[in-house]
Parts: structure tokens; C-alpha cells; sequence
């Protein structure tokens, strides 16, 4: 399937959300993430199913100043 993830075009297999996350080697509890504008739960990953098209924003803490 394809979805945008944080603005660019990505074709995966990843059928949930933490499926996606660990495809793309983000780790931690310090994630937020988003499907289309709604935000979704760390606990709540791993049910959420993703869909062809769907818009992902995944934000993670930047260190330095």
C-alpha cells in the first residue's frame, strides 16, 4: 500500500500503525503520532489499522539547542 508519511510517498506492507513504526525504525515511548489529522495513542498502535492512502505524521523529540 501507499501512505504519506510526514509529507513523503511511502510503499510498504505494514498493515497497523506500529507495524509502520517498526519498519521505519522508530523507537520509544517519546513518539506522537497522527492518521489523517487524528491523533493515535501509543497503546493503540498496534490496532490500528492502516489503509492505502492514509496521511501519517510521526514527531519525535529533537536533542541540542
Amino acid at each position: 500500500m501507499t501512505l504519506t508519511v510526514n509529507g513523503e510517498s511511502v510503499s510498504i506492507t505494514a498493515t497497523t500503525l506500529a507495524e509502520l513504526l517498526a519498519a521505519l525504525d522508530y523507537e520509544g515511548n517519546w513518539l506522537a503520532t497522527a492518521v489523517n489529522g487524528e491523533l493515535v495513542h501509543r497503546e493503540d498502535r498496534a490496532e490500528h489499522e492502516l489503509a492505502d492512502g492514509d496521511r501519517i505524521e510521526i514527531l519525535s523529540p529533537k536533542q541540542g539547542g
